[in-house]
Parts: C-alpha cells; structure tokens; sequence
C-alpha cells in the first residue's frame, strides 16, 4: 500500500511540472479580436499592458471580417505600412493566426486593409527578457501539496 502511494505522489510531482513548463498562448483583444477597435489603439495598448509575455508563448490573432496582420518594423508600425523594407513576415490572411514570441526585442503588428492601422487596428508586444517560468505559481502549489503528502506517509 505505501508503494502505490510513493508512486501517486511522484506521479503527481511529475504531472505538475510537465504543466508548469508550457509556455502561454494569449488571444489578441481577448473578446475583441482583432478588429478595428472601438476607441482607437488604446483597446490594443490596454491589453499588451496587462499580458506577460515570456520567451515562447503564442499569441494567437482571430478575426471576422476583412481583417489581416503583419509583423513589421517600428518604422512600419508608427507609419502603419507593410513595404519590402518594413514587414519582416509575409501577410497572413487567414485566420486565426498564431505567432511564437521568438525574441525580446519588441514584437509589431498591423492589419494593412484599408485605414485599419491608422484607425488602431495595430500592436506592439514586448517579451520578459527570459523565457517562460518553470514553474507558475499553480503548479507550484500543487507539487508543495504533493510533497507534504509524501512526507507524511
């Protein structure tokens, strides 16, 4: 009987890391989406500002309508154009579209349909200068639990 608890708790210790590894996959927006945002880009600015973003997490662009987005360079974000010189990826059309933060310089993006950018349909998304935590704070509670439990048989 003590073997079989030994190995549940090592079970649970194991299964609580391997989650505690997974990077984060974010909606851009939240409910909103990518969209031309009702106020201007303060929706976009609002939201980058309550996210954190890790090395390796996704953020996952998801739109109705006539709608499309690509990375470009700063220069292509404040000027709102996707030239040879100022997208660093091909436009993505379909949706949903997920990128991989791959990097810690600042992450831009726009939608090049019409006026969308100019009208805020854009975003900057700024990486954590490490990669994501080992262990989220969840997943750590779960395997403090798990250790307590082994401890006391």
């Amino acid at each position: 009987m003590a073997n079989k608890l030994v190995l549940i708790g090592w079970l649970m210790a194991a299964a609580t890391l391997f989650a505690g590894c997974a990077a984060d996959t974010k909606t851009v927006g939240d409910d909103l989406g990518w969209t031309i945002p009702p106020l201007g880009d303060v929706a976009y600015r609002t939201w980058a500002a309550k996210e954190d973003f890790d090395l390796g997490d996704s953020i996952v662009f998801r739109w109705s309508g006539t709608h499309d987005v690509v990375q470009v360079t700063k220069e292509g974000y404040d000027n709102c154009t996707a030239t040879n010189t100022t997208a660093l990826s091909p436009i993505q059309t379909t949706t949903p579209y997920t990128f991989t933060l791959n990097s810690t310089a600042p992450h831009y993006f726009i939608c090049t349909i019409d006026n969308h950018c100019r009208l805020g349909q854009k975003l900057t998304v700024q990486t954590e200068t490490s990669a994501a935590p080992i262990l989220k704070t969840g997943a750590l509670s779960a395997l403090l639990l798990a250790v307590a439990a082994f401890i006391s048989l």
